[in-house]
């Protein structure tokens, strides 16, 4: 069976974690505050705490995972952390994913980020799913719409696992 790994799993994350358990797929999510476990685990994910800021604590939950999804389209905190996040911490992490089972990579491009910053992100997702095969997707759903969003997240899953 099939793992996802979903780095960052607040609200909209737990939604699409329960559409992939529909779907048959074993998911994991993360947080960084230990206080957010419950509300991962009421969803019936496994939960990890893993902050993406420190690449190595997300790069610890992939040992069984076939799709990373970063869902951090709308990440809050000090601007530095957040561009970071689509930009050298993402880039670490998609170097670092290449001698791992993860045959698929999903980012969110859309959401309440700096265009610049998700746009240098999904530059880097498309860099590195050339440069390495692996399948990846820069996601323009519009997180304001869950249920369209919840809905593209899951179909992309299928789509990656069946090109890889």
């Amino acid at each position: 069976m099939a793992r996802a790994l979903i780095v960052g799993c607040g609200c909209r994350g737990r939604e699409l974690g329960r559409g992939l358990l529909d779907d048959g797929w074993q998911v994991r999510g993360t947080t960084r505050s230990p206080d957010r476990v419950p509300d991962i685990e009421a969803a019936d994910i496994e939960a990890v705490v893993a902050d993406p800021g420190r690449v190595g604590t997300v790069l610890d939950q992939v040992s069984d995972v076939t799709l990373l999804y970063w869902l951090l389209g709308s990440a809050l905190g000090p601007p530095q952390d957040v561009a970071a996040l689509h930009g050298p911490w993402l880039e670490r992490l998609l170097t670092e994913i290449v001698d791992t089972p993860v045959r698929g990579f999903v980012y969110e491009g859309n959401g309440a980020v700096a265009a610049a910053q998700r746009e240098r992100g999904g530059d880097l997702v498309r860099a590195a799913g050339s440069r390495w095969r692996i399948p990846v997707t820069v996601s323009r759903a519009d997180p304001g719409d869950w249920r369209e969003w919840r809905d593209e997240m899951v179909a992309v899953a299928t789509a990656l696992t069946d090109a890889g």
